[in-house]
């Protein structure tokens, strides 16, 4: 016999789901880090050591094999690009690694299923968690980079939080919803590991929206994941402040994407045992 709960779906049930299990997920959040490096020599220093690694080979290959230019002015450096093409990577980096694990969150901790007392809702934040923090040492890679080549950093850079927090609620929407999925049906990882491919070309990664053709350019404004990887460029690398409309919108709709997400993984939740 399952035990059957009904959950709050409230608006503001996932920030007090984030509150109440802080303790828990925080916990989980260090084992989720330190599992993905264990038995390597190094350890945790890889997570500092390969965003810089690719730092330096995004410069190399992008500058010096395909003299590759952002079109900025005519005083840009060769470094500028691989500089530019680096926050996309990351932005969309940490975007694509939760997406891509959300659909095994559930199927990959069947342990915590058959367990009444288990809180299955904060698998999502333990995730994001672990994300944000390899998020953190890329920002710290991509600082060091910038006092190294351009001895300066913005104080536009300080906004990048704000700039970002949107993209975080719509992660984390999308992760209870695929994470659900995820329990019936198992094609989801796979659908998702094309969808985060293509948005890898359509999220103005490698080039600037200003390139486009018009009617192209309004159709990949429409994606979010676009308009984060350009305000993040703009506060972070080139000392622009964010456009208030466009970040407030992007924000609600995080919001809501939020509270989506979260409602229904708390409706499909009781299924899980059965299929699991």
């Amino acid at each position: 016999m399952h035990h059957y709960v009904t959950p709050d779906t409230s608006f503001t049930a996932p920030l007090q789901t984030a509150f109440r299990h802080r303790h828990l997920i925080l916990e989980l959040t260090r084992r989720d880090i330190a599992m993905r490096y264990r038995g390597s020599l190094m350890g945790i220093t890889w997570s500092f050591l390969i965003p810089l690694l690719m730092l330096i080979v995004y410069t190399l290959f992008f500058t010096l094999i395909f003299n590759a230019r952002w079109g900025l002015s005519e005083n840009e450096t060769r470094t500028d690009f691989a500089v530019i093409l680096f926050v996309g990577l990351l932005i969309h980096g940490f975007f694509a690694d939760c997406i891509n694990r959300s659909p095994g969150l559930i199927i990959s901790n069947v342990n915590y299923v058959k367990k009444v007392v288990f809180p299955l809702e904060i698998l999502p934040f333990v995730m994001l968690g672990s994300a944000l923090f390899h998020i953190a040492l890329s920002l710290l890679v991509l600082f060091l980079a910038m006092l190294l080549l351009s001895h300066q950093i913005s104080w536009t850079a300080l906004l990048f939080p704000i700039v970002f927090l949107p993209l975080i609620f719509t992660t984390l929407g999308l992760a209870w919803l695929l994470s659900s999925l995820g329990v019936f049906i198992r094609d989801i990882g796979q659908i998702t590991n094309v969808f985060t491919t293509i948005l890898l070309f359509a999220s103005g990664v490698f080039f600037p929206l200003s390139s486009i053709p018009p009617p192209y350019r309004d159709f990949l404004a429409l994606n979010p994941l676009a308009y984060i990887i350009e305000q993040s460029r703009d506060v972070l690398l080139f000392g622009t402040l964010p456009g208030g409309v466009g970040l407030l919108a992007s924000l609600l709709a995080g919001l809501v994407i939020t509270w989506a997400g979260y409602w229904w993984f708390q409706k499909t939740r009781n299924g899980f045992a059965d299929v699991l």
